[in-house]
């Protein structure tokens, strides 16, 4: 066996070469960030800093679309990165958001609304292990590219927080009713664990000639949410609803056409 390389000044063994870079430690930081965005989210909601704990849900959001590309882009992906996400994923969009909205108003409704926060979490934690083990089919349906089965956490925990943006931008009490907020974990909760199809954003594609009419409704965006930050969200989120009877139309139309190329009946959803 060969003796270990030796440092000559100190008399140490040497590190040696190899490893890994820091830049692909970099989709992971921002995994690890996004669960510090949403544990601080549960903080905000036990000071009553509401505002700052939807806040909180949405940086994650952010952080959480961010760090899958980032591992895509330096080459960086991995199974321990994939773990973490998940965990993240259910802490930051399963566990915070059903714990801010049982805080903020649904344990008004006594145990109902402790047992809708729970059914909302449950589902969140079987959305994302379904989603692991699809992404291990090694010949998924063609359709699976474009769209999502049930909502993604992400966008559930999104839904799941918007009686609070409404609250913030409109005011009025309507959504802070206990027993709304607790119908609206529920169901959220059963649109991720639903087989329902929702548009992956991350695979539309936007024609050459729409490229300057995209950026012109990137700008309006922007300065909407500096205006009317919570008036926008809730908007983003309407819009967001009602693109799911659009996807599942688009999704079965999708599924025919591809059952006629083959020359079998089409079947829908």
């Amino acid at each position: 066996m060969a003796p270990e390389p030796q440092d000559a000044e100190a008399g140490r063994p040497r590190m040696p070469l190899g490893g890994r870079s820091v830049s692909a430690l970099i989709p992971n930081a921002l995994t690890i960030c996004a669960l510090c965005a949403g544990l601080t989210a549960v903080r905000f909601a036990f000071l009553d800093r509401w505002e700052h704990a939807v806040a909180a849900i949405l940086v994650a959001a952010i952080l959480d679309g961010l760090d899958g590309r980032m591992a895509r882009l330096l080459n960086a992906t991995s199974k321990f990165g994939a773990e973490l996400d998940s965990l993240s994923d259910f802490v930051s969009f399963g566990a915070a958001p059903a714990l801010i909205l049982f805080l903020w108003s649904a344990d008004g409704a006594g145990g109902i609304g402790w047992a809708a926060a729970l059914f909302y979490a449950v589902c969140c934690a079987l959305r994302l292990a379904r989603f692991n083990t699809m992404l291990s089919d090694p010949s998924p349906p063609a359709s699976a590219r474009y769209y999502f089965t049930g909502v993604p956490a992400p966008a559930g925990a999104f839904l799941a927080v918007l009686p609070l943006m409404i609250e913030f931008a409109f005011g009025g009490g309507a959504f802070a009713d206990p027993w709304a907020c607790t119908a609206v974990l529920v169901l959220v909760g059963a649109l991720m664990v639903s087989r329902i199809p929702t548009f992956a954003m991350k695979q539309m594609r936007i024609p050459r000639a729409m490229t300057v009419p995209a950026l012109v409704l990137v700008a309006l965006l922007v300065g909407a949410l500096a205006t009317a930050p919570w008036a926008t969200l809730v908007a983003t989120g309407a819009m967001y609803l009602a693109s799911i009877p659009l996807s599942v139309l688009r999704q079965r139309k999708a599924v025919k056409a591809a059952a006629a190329e083959a020359g079998q009946p089409g079947q829908g959803g």
